[in-house]
């Protein structure tokens, strides 16, 4: 297993090499925000190797269980300055005592976050979670957003369909002897891809406590742990099924929903979508629900369309 004092951004080489994405890596730091009731929100920002300066023209949310390097190899081929965001709740982000992890709680902080590090309307993806509390973050501060894109959930997702393996998948102990369970476990469940790909995801979303036991970073496999144990427990439903239907009515900027062939997002969904927002674009790609981890290429080159 990769050691613990294993650089963060030291992974890039191989995701390039694994993507065949040419050229010199981006300059990528990792910067936090002290909010106002003194949790702390953590980003990672990336730039050009050419321009590290530049300031960020897409912002990237990710959804629940996930954290900020879920977007790397996106950005490798993506080839602009952009930031990428640990919800709160996930990544270096703080938790929520209240658990609240829900689109119109979450975005305020997204909105800070736009606020300290972007300086001009940005391009706004957002994938599962991450694509409700974008939607939120679009209507409620549209001077931030010149475009949204929500990759593989709509507001209709049923939390009892395909979308509850994520609720299985963190269901279970809450602290682990070693790493290589986690990635065992992520296989298990045909996440991950490749052994090399899983150790990479879990070794950045996990951490080893003083005690020397093993837990995810992000607070969701707790809540999906005590919703298992309690059938009455609805932390997780509340993650997976938020009425952003509105959100996305008030969104003044040009939206496109982006689902993957085999996601999460079915046929009936996307024509709910259509229906609701008929001047939205829809477009398929091949892969699952992680489109950023399953085609992150084929992503990227949609979404530089949006970035020009």
């Amino acid at each position: 297993m990769i050691d613990d004092d294993f650089d963060e951004f030291s992974f890039l080489p191989a995701q390039a090499a694994e993507n065949h994405i040419d050229g010199p890596p981006p300059h990528g730091e990792r910067v936090s925000l002290a909010l106002e009731d003194g949790r702390v929100l953590s980003a990672l920002r990336w730039a050009p190797a050419s321009t590290p300066d530049a300031a960020p023209q897409v912002t990237l949310l990710h959804g629940a269980g996930l954290n900020a390097h879920t977007w790397d190899t996106v950005i490798l081929a993506l080839g602009l300055p952009a930031l990428a965001i640990d919800l709160p709740g996930h990544g270096d982000s703080s938790w929520r005592d209240d658990a609240a992890y829900v689109a119109p709680v979450l975005a305020p902080d997204i909105v800070a976050a736009l606020r300290a590090f972007t300086d001009s309307p940005q391009l706004l993806v957002g994938q599962s979670l991450g694509g409700l509390v974008a939607a939120a973050v679009a209507a409620s501060a549209p001077d931030l957003v010149r475009e949204l894109v929500v990759i593989d959930i709509t507001p209709g997702i049923d939390p009892a369909g395909d979308a509850s393996q994520i609720a299985q998948f963190f269901a279970g102990p809450t602290d682990w002897a070693s790493r290589g369970e986690l990635v065992q476990r992520a296989l298990s469940f045909g996440l991950g891809g490749t052994p090399a790909a899983s150790e990479r995801g879990v070794f950045l979303n996990s951490r080893v406590r003083a005690d020397g036991r093993v837990e995810w970073k992000h607070h969701f496999a707790h809540l999906a742990a005590a919703a298992a144990s309690h059938p009455d427990a609805h932390a997780v439903a509340a993650v997976l099924d938020a009425s952003g239907w509105d959100d996305l009515a008030a969104v003044t900027a040009p939206i496109t929903l982006i689902r993957g062939e085999r996601g999460f997002v079915t046929d009936a969904d996307a024509a709910a979508f259509a229906a609701r927002l008929p001047a939205a674009h829809q477009v398929v790609l091949p892969g699952g629900h992680n489109l950023q981890e399953d085609g992150p290429v084929a992503l990227a080159r949609r979404l530089a369309v949006g970035g020009e």
